[in-house]
């Protein structure tokens, strides 16, 4: 007897799946890429943090530490 259901998401196989993601790529619109210019610290104004953002972010450990 054949069982004609549908498999579930989780049971899709990789190769499907690129497979899938393959035939979607064509439809995916990359914007247009835009160029932005550093600004100067001098230049940033009303940037306020709240003392205790600034003691957590202060307490957390370096990056990669």
């Amino acid at each position: 007897m054949s069982n004609n259901i549908a498999p579930r998401e989780s049971e899709m196989s990789l190769a499907e799946l690129r497979g899938d993601c393959a035939r979607m790529a064509p439809h995916w619109v990359v914007p247009a890429k835009s160029v932005t210019k550093p600004v100067a610290p001098s230049l940033i104004h009303g940037v306020t943090v709240p003392p205790s953002s600034a003691r957590l972010i202060d307490a957390t450990a370096e990056y990669g530490d």
